[in-house]
């Protein structure tokens, strides 16, 4: 993470952290807008309410403040995968992670909004985060489904196909939400309607996968398995 300046030279105090956090949260809400090359230094200084020679204090430069927040999304949004346990029961499990999911897109749709902006300009500042320890943990999760699928807890199913389904039903009500708002209407456009997409998701992916029956093993299974 990109360290403010101030923090290289001495030890922050208070203030300084409050005003870092000032910074950031204004720094997020001109990047969500207008994505990074939309993005000047002047604008971040106009909403957080200083000074650019203040701002650039704590943060050199807009790239310092894109990384810094980016590298919290990235920490953020990755938790609910993390908590992907394999000893845990699938349909338990794939339903905490769409509703861990919905509540990130309505609890933090301008840090959706960053991360989709990042990665439509080919995410240039990540595309190491990317390949590098986003992969490892998609991969690592991915044999969790198919050991499931081994086991015949869920249907057969391509694991990250599943993972990337999932991440684009749940951040379309983030990036998306003005347009499911309008589409809905007034009375059904509240806070409900991440409950009720919640109901549908739960009913398209974990009723989806749920075995019908278990398919017999081949000659191959059963050599593995010693039988």
């Amino acid at each position: 993470m990109a360290i403010p300046r101030a923090a290289k030279t001495q030890r922050r105090t208070r203030i300084q952290e409050e005003k870092g956090e000032q910074i950031l949260e204004a720094a997020l809400e001109v990047f969500s807008q207008h994505g990074f090359r939309g993005t000047t230094i002047d604008q971040i200084a106009e909403v957080a309410g200083m000074s650019k020679p203040n701002l650039l204090y704590y943060f050199r430069t807009k790239e310092a403040m894109h990384r810094a927040l980016i590298d919290r999304v990235l920490d953020t949004w990755l938790d609910p995968l993390r908590a992907f346990d394999a000893e845990g029961n699938p349909e338990t499990e794939i339903r905490s992670y769409i509703r861990r999911k919905l509540e990130m897109a309505r609890d933090f749709p301008r840090e959706s909004r960053l991360f989709a902006n990042e990665v439509l300009q080919g995410a240039p500042h990540i595309e190491d985060e990317l390949k590098g320890p986003l992969k490892t943990l998609v991969d690592e999760k991915a044999e969790v489904i198919r050991a499931w699928t081994r086991a015949g807890k869920i249907a057969k199913c391509d694991p990250y196909h599943l993972i990337f389904s999932i991440w684009s039903t749940t951040q379309h009500y983030a990036d998306f939400d003005v347009q499911v708002r309008a589409v809905l209407g007034q009375n059904l456009s509240g806070d409900g309607r991440f409950e009720d997409a919640a109901r549908f998701l739960e009913q398209l992916f974990v009723d989806g996968l749920m075995p019908r029956h278990r398919e017999p093993a081949t000659e191959g299974d059963e050599a593995v398995s010693g039988r």
